[in-house]
């Protein structure tokens, strides 16, 4: 791992970058919960932050996935085959997660915005990842149960739907953290601005929704912000959220 990959914000609590994109280890002890686990070419990363923070893959009690696009689904079906760890999503977003359909900007789409800044360089890598690999998963699983999940960390998922049908985040009310995933982050490679936004319209499927969901996220007690892409933001997530409004 580079220097500086992984980021500890609360006791047990670890977010880690990946190639462009952000997966987080909540860790009790010897078990943990992955939330998310980058793309497909990150997966040799992902296991060795799992080794720095102290963690076998056998560790892992359970992922689960804020949404199934390739840069957060990516090694979640091998992890399920190779070690027997469930993998959660919302039910909204589990025929996405099985490649029923796929909700994920195009090829197409993004050649036609190639001339922005940054979108060329970030389509090579994204593509080199795998972010157009078969990643769909055979046995993914609704989440068990509502409220706090009886998982290391006791995450609360919080359906945020519009950048996909089921994409949630993860409420930590014991630690006042929000993981955010694609609803709310704090940088991209093809954005020119810094600090909390919503993604670029043309990776949302319903902007719309997406900007809806910004309300269901506002009130949530918690000063720290990890993204699905970006550095951590330090701050309450309603002036969070404020902000990526007048962002737009």
């Amino acid at each position: 791992m580079s220097e500086g990959a992984i980021v500890q914000v609360a006791p047990g609590v670890h977010l880690v970058h990946g190639s462009d994109t952000n997966w987080v280890v909540l860790s009790d002890g010897d078990a943990v919960t992955l939330v998310d686990t980058g793309y497909p070419g990150d997966r040799q990363a992902l296991l060795a932050s799992l080794e720095t923070l102290g963690h076998a893959p056998e560790a892992v009690v359970a992922v689960l996935v804020t949404h199934a696009h390739n840069d957060h689904l990516g090694s979640a079906e091998y992890l399920s085959h190779t070690y027997g760890i469930p993998v959660h999503l919302h039910e909204a977003e589990l025929p996405h997660a099985r490649r029923e359909f796929l909700h994920q900007v195009s090829v197409g789409q993004v050649a036609r915005q190639a001339w922005r800044p940054g979108v060329l360089p970030w389509a090579v890598r994204a593509l080199r990842s795998g972010g157009k690999a078969d990643v769909r998963m055979t046995r993914p699983q609704p989440f068990p149960g509502e409220g706090a999940l009886d998982l290391p960390g006791r995450p609360v998922p919080v359906h945020t739907p519009g950048h996909t049908a089921g994409h949630s985040a993860f409420h930590l009310p014991e630690a006042g953290v929000l993981i955010s995933g694609d609803a709310l982050v704090s940088g991209h490679p093809t954005s020119r601005v810094r600090g909390p936004q919503l993604l670029p319209a043309m990776f949302d499927a319903e902007r719309e929704r997406s900007l809806a969901a910004l309300r269901t996220i506002e009130d949530l007690p918690a000063d720290v912000l990890l993204p699905g892409h970006g550095p951590v933001h330090r701050g309450p997530v309603r002036a969070a959220v404020e902000h990526a409004r007048e962002l737009g």
